[in-house]
C-alpha cells in the first residue's frame, strides 16, 4: 500500500523557485514529500502536467459582511476556491455592527466553522461601544490582526479612530506581535474636497479622484508608520495606490521600524484613464484608482520586492450601490476574489516579472504577514496541502459566471493568461475547475502562532 492519499504532478511554484516537471506527495492533509521527475506511488495521482501548480492563494483584506443579507463569510468562500483563494482574512467591519469584542468574534468563528469551504482568519477591531479593554480578549480567541480606520467610511459600521486613540490601541496590541492594519485616509481633506465639487455640481465619473489626490493618503500612509515607530507596534498600511506610499515605508523600514505595506490588484491592472471612463462607479475604490504613469510606478516596487503583500480588498456590493450617476453617493469596492490570481499572474506576465513574485506576494508573504507561515503559503514539507491548478490559457474574464453574490467585475473582459482549473485545502479538493466540490463547514478558522 503507498504511503501517500495522492501525489499531483505538474510544475511547481514556489517563492524561491519553478520546479518544471515536479510532483507533490500529500498525506493526512500535508505535504509529506516533494521532488522532480519520476514520482512515487500513491493511491491517487493527479495529473497536472503542463499546467502551473502553486500553493494556495492567502487574500488579506476581504470584505464578506459589509453588506448585510448580501453574501456572508460561507458565500465568499465559494468565490475564493473558484479564484484559487484557499485562505480569506476576513474584516471586521460587518453590518451591522464590527467585530469589536470576544462574545462578536465568538459568533463569526462559529459562522466560519458553519460555513466556510476554505480556511479564514479573521481580523478584530476596537471601537467606543466595547473600548480599548476589548483588545486582550480579541488577541486571546485569536484574531490574526486589528484594522482601524483614519477616516469614517460608515458611522458605527466603518468608524474613524482619532491619532489619540490610535496610539493607545497600537501601544496595547504592540507586545502580542500582531499587526495593526490603518485605512490610510485623511478625513478633513476629504470631506472638504467633496463638498466643494459637489457644491459645483462636478460629481461625473472622474469627480472621485479628483477629489482624493495623492496627499490625502500619503499624509495617512505616514501618520501610521509614525505612530508606529512611536509605540513598536507592527504598522501597516492596508491599499497603498501612490509611489510615494512605497518610499514613506521604506523610510520606516530602513529606521529599523515594523513597517509593512499591502497594494489591491485593482491598482495594479486598472487605471482611471481607461477603466474608470468604461466602468464608471464600478471602479469606485478607496484609494482611487490611479492614472497609468501612477500604476506603472506601482509596479516598480512589485518588481523591487517592495511589496509586503496584494489583496483584492473584495466586497460584494449590490449594483444598487454603483448607479448613482453622482459618483460620491456610491459605495467604495467590489468584488475580487476570484480575479486576485489570474489579474495579478497576468500583471506579473505582462510586465516580465517570474511567477515566484507571484507566490510571494499572494501565499508566502500574507501567510507570514498574519503568523499563519509555517502552515500555509508554501510547499515546504509539513505545511497544509493547499494547492491551486492553474491552466496557460488567454481568455476574457466573464463575471456572468461567478460564485460570489454579484455578477459584475470591473475587470470584465479584461484578457487573462491562466485560468484556476483546481483548488485543495488541506488535501481536500474545494474546486474542480467547475464547481465547488467539499461541503459547507469543510472550512477552518485559523489562530495565529503568536511569536
Amino acid at each position: 500500500m503507498s504511503d501517500f492519499d495522492w501525489v499531483m504532478r505538474g510544475n511547481l511554484v514556489d517563492a524561491d523557485a519553478i520546479v518544471v516537471d515536479g510532483w507533490l506527495a500529500v498525506r493526512d492533509g500535508k505535504i509529506a514529500a516533494r521532488g522532480q521527475g519520476t514520482a512515487p506511488s500513491a493511491k491517487e495521482v493527479i495529473d497536472a502536467r503542463g499546467q502551473w501548480v502553486m500553493p494556495g492563494v492567502v487574500d488579506g483584506q476581504v470584505h464578506s459582511g459589509s453588506q448585510r443579507d448580501q453574501e456572508g463569510l460561507g458565500m465568499a468562500s465559494r468565490a475564493a476556491a473558484a479564484g484559487g483563494v484557499t485562505v480569506m482574512v476576513d474584516m471586521p467591519y460587518d453590518d451591522p455592527e464590527p467585530v469589536a469584542s470576544r462574545a462578536q468574534l465568538d459568533a463569526k468563528i462559529a459562522e466560519v466553522e458553519r460555513d466556510c469551504h476554505v480556511d479564514v482568519a479573521l481580523f478584530g477591531t476596537l471601537n467606543d461601544t466595547h473600548g480599548l479593554d476589548a483588545a486582550a480578549g480579541l488577541i486571546e480567541g485569536g484574531v490574526c490582526a486589528f484594522k482601524f480606520s483614519t477616516f469614517e467610511a460608515t458611522p458605527g459600521r466603518f468608524p474613524r479612530v482619532e491619532e489619540d486613540m490610535l496610539y493607545e490601541a497600537f501601544r496595547r496590541i504592540a507586545p502580542s506581535g500582531i499587526v495593526c492594519g490603518v485605512h490610510n485616509q485623511m478625513q478633513d481633506l476629504t470631506r472638504k474636497n467633496v463638498a466643494r465639487l459637489i457644491e459645483a455640481g462636478d460629481t461625473g465619473w472622474d469627480a472621485f479622484l479628483r477629489a482624493h489626490p495623492p496627499l490625502i493618503e500619503n499624509l495617512a500612509t505616514a501618520l501610521i508608520y509614525e505612530i508606529g515607530a512611536e509605540t513598536g507596534a507592527r504598522a501597516h498600511a492596508v491599499h497603498v495606490s501612490t509611489s510615494r506610499g512605497f518610499e514613506i515605508c521604506n523610510m520606516y523600514r530602513r529606521a529599523g521600524h515594523q513597517a509593512s505595506i499591502e497594494t489591491c490588484v485593482q491598482y495594479l491592472m486598472l487605471n482611471h484613464e481607461e477603466h474608470t471612463r468604461r466602468f464608471g462607479a464600478k471602479t469606485k475604490h478607496y484609494p482611487p484608482i490611479r492614472p497609468k504613469a501612477e500604476v506603472d510606478l506601482l509596479w516598480t516596487h512589485i518588481a523591487a520586492g517592495e511589496c509586503t503583500f496584494v489583496s483584492s480588498d473584495h466586497v460584494s456590493w449590490g449594483l444598487e450601490r454603483k448607479e448613482n450617476p453622482n459618483v460620491f453617493r456610491n459605495s467604495s469596492g467590489g468584488p475580487g476574489l476570484e480575479t486576485l490570481l489570474p489579474a495579478f499572474w497576468t500583471g506579473c506576465e505582462e510586465h516580465g516579472i517570474s511567477p515566484t513574485m507571484v507566490v510571494k506576494q499572494l501565499c508566502r508573504n500574507p501567510a507570514q504577514h498574519f503568523l499563519l507561515d509555517d502552515r500555509k503559503g508554501t510547499f515546504n514539507v509539513g505545511a497544509d496541502a493547499d494547492v491551486v491548478v492553474l491552466r496557460p490559457e488567454r481568455y476574457a474574464y466573464d463575471p456572468s459566471t461567478s460564485l460570489s453574490a454579484v455578477r459584475w467585475s470591473s475587470f470584465e473582459d479584461r484578457e487573462f493568461t491562466v485560468r484556476v482549473t483546481g483548488t485543495w485545502c488541506r488535501g481536500q479538493q474545494v474546486f474542480d475547475g467547475k464547481g465547488i466540490v467539499n461541503q459547507q463547514g469543510d472550512g477552518r478558522f485559523l489562530r495565529p502562532r503568536l511569536r
